[in-house]
């Protein structure tokens, strides 16, 4: 994409502790370009990059250790409950900004449902993520069991699938439950699902909150820290006390017994990606902070 658009780049492994070819290129690339602010993203890209005549920004998409941005001049959270963490872990208030993420509002085309064995009139849940157990797909999977009728979609890769498979098995789920694999048509999948299922039991932001939102499908979300910082319950989704699984199911079938609720869950949603989350949005507060902060 950045070479369609005329953008050159370079590309470099940022490998282990002996990568010494990222952190010289790195070097090379600042004294060739003279940037009046170099912005890295996370743990490994912040540790190599050098300090210099800039302004050094690392922006965090987590909870990470502050030992590898001591040499910063900002850090950047993009949720306000990160930009909180850091300053009680020390960092200086006045150099903590909250710049949140945008995403993709282009819509999809609802896919025929046939494709994966599912009718055309069954409500239809939509899980996104890594099978990973931060995800919680197993805590969704047990709730679908107390959501009649319903069929869910899990869209994402990982070492989880066969554990998913054999509890949704166990569950008495199996035939309501499908396992895409990896797409990249997620535009098309929400555009086919009747209810968005945040179902993580860690995540630090939430981004998939937001596309549901951009893409106008009401939010149900288990209460971890992301979806806890985004959502107003019962305005913009709905939230479920953790690693309950009968919660959860209420929740969802709230949504899908309930016409009125989903569409204001879903008009809400939508008015909160337009006032905060927008590529224009976001992009025009990156370039704010960068005027505030150059040298």
């Amino acid at each position: 994409m950045l070479a369609a658009n005329g953008v050159s780049y370079n590309e470099l492994p940022f490998g282990g502790r002996l990568d010494i070819k990222t952190p010289w290129h790195l070097r090379k690339q600042i004294k060739h370009h003279k940037p009046r602010v170099v912005l890295s993203w996370m743990n490994r890209a912040s540790r190599m990059t050098p300090s210099g005549d800039f302004v050094k920004v690392a922006r965090l998409g987590g909870y990470y250790k502050l030992k590898n941005f001591r040499d910063c001049d900002h850090l950047i959270g993009n949720t306000r409950d990160i930009c909180d963490y850091l300053i009680a872990e020390g960092w200086p208030s006045e150099r903590t900004h909250y710049l949140p993420n945008f995403v993709d509002a282009n819509p999809g085309s609802a896919l025929d449902r046939s494709e994966f064995n599912t009718p055309d009139d069954a409500p239809l849940i939509l899980g996104l993520g890594r099978l990973h157990e931060n995800k919680g797909f197993d805590t969704l999977i047990r709730a679908l069991a107390e959501v009649p009728e319903a069929y869910l979609w899990i869209a994402g890769a990982g070492d989880l699938k066969n554990d998913l498979l054999k509890l949704a098995g166990e569950c008495g789920v199996a035939d309501r439950v499908r396992l895409l694999g990896w797409r990249r048509d997620v535009a098309n999948l929400f555009a086919t699902c009747d209810v968005f299922c945040a179902s993580s039991r860690h995540e630090p932001l939430g981004n998939m909150v937001i596309e549901a939102w951009a893409h106008g499908k009401p939010v149900v979300a288990q209460a971890s820290q992301g979806p806890v910082q985004l959502i107003k319950s019962g305005e913009t989704g709905l939230l479920s006390k953790l690693e309950d699984a009968s919660a959860l199911a209420c929740d969802l079938r709230k949504v899908l017994d309930d016409g009125v609720l989903s569409e204001t869950l879903s008009s809400k949603g939508r008015e909160a990606f337009e006032a905060s989350f927008t590529e224009d949005v976001v992009v025009n507060k990156y370039k704010a902070f960068f005027d505030e902060v150059a040298r």
